[in-house]
C-alpha cells in the first residue's frame, strides 16, 4: 500500500469514527431535552420544530475548500464546489462557514463577513456568483487575532449556536480537520487523493437522518 493510499484510510477512519461519536453523543443529548421546555413556552409547538430542524450542519473553511485564489490575484470556485453547494441545497441541507478574516473588517460576523462578500466578489471570475445566500447568517470570522484558526474559538461558538444537530466540517488543511474532529465534528479534508472532493451528500444525508433516530 503506498503512503497516500494509506493516509486516505486514516482519514477515512478518522472521518468515521467521529461520525459514530458525534451521532452517539447527540442521540444521548436528544433523549435529554428537557420535556419542559414546552411548559416555559406555553407551547409544544417551539420545542418539537427544535427537534425537527434540519441536521446536521456542514461548516466549511473558505478558501482553497470552497474559493480558489488564482496567481493573478482572482477568485473562483474550486473544481466540484458550486455542484456540491448546489446539491446540499437541493437536499435542504444548512451550511455555513469558518473562516479567518482580518479581525478589523468589522465589529460583529455580520459586518465581517459583509466586508469578506467585497473582497471575494470584487476578484471574481466564475462564470456563477458564489452563492453567499445559501450560508444565511452562519459566517463566523474571528474577532480577535487570538480567535484565529485554528484556535478552538470559532468552532466552539458554531456548535453553541446548533443546537443538537450533529456538525460537519470540510476543509483543505490537515490541522484545521483534527482541530474541528477533536471538539466533535464530524471532519472531512478535502481534495485528497483516492477520496470524494466533498463528503458525499448521502453520508451527510445519513449523519442527519441518525441524529433524529
Amino acid at each position: 500500500m503506498d503512503r497516500s493510499t494509506s493516509r486516505g484510510l486514516s482519514r477515512v477512519s478518522l472521518a468515521l469514527g467521529a461520525a459514530l461519536v458525534s451521532t452517539a453523543l447527540c442521540a444521548t443529548v436528544s433523549a435529554a431535552a428537557p420535556i419542559g421546555a414546552a411548559g416555559r413556552t406555553g407551547s409544544g409547538t417551539a420545542a418539537s420544530a427544535t427537534a425537527q430542524r434540519a441536521c446536521p450542519v456542514v461548516y466549511f473553511d473558505l478558501g482553497e475548500t470552497l474559493v480558489h485564489t488564482a496567481d493573478d490575484g482572482s477568485t473562483g470556485y474550486q473544481p466540484g464546489a458550486a455542484a456540491y453547494l448546489r446539491a446540499l441545497r437541493a437536499h435542504h441541507i444548512t451550511i455555513g462557514l469558518i473562516t479567518n478574516v482580518p479581525p478589523s473588517w468589522g465589529a460583529t460576523d455580520a459586518e465581517r463577513a459583509a466586508r469578506l462578500k467585497k473582497e471575494v466578489d470584487a476578484t471574481w471570475r466564475g462564470p456563477t456568483p458564489f452563492a453567499w445566500q445559501d450560508f444565511g447568517d452562519r459566517i463566523l470570522t474571528p474577532r480577535t487575532d487570538a480567535e484565529r484558526k485554528p484556535a478552538p474559538v470559532l468552532w466552539q461558538r458554531a456548535k453553541a449556536a446548533s443546537g443538537h444537530c450533529v456538525l460537519v466540517y470540510q476543509a483543505e488543511t490537515a490541522e484545521e480537520v483534527q482541530v474541528a474532529a477533536s471538539l466533535g465534528y464530524v471532519p472531512y479534508q478535502v481534495d485528497q487523493p483516492h477520496l470524494p472532493a466533498f463528503l458525499p451528500v448521502r453520508l451527510v444525508e445519513l449523519l442527519g437522518r441518525l441524529s433524529r433516530g
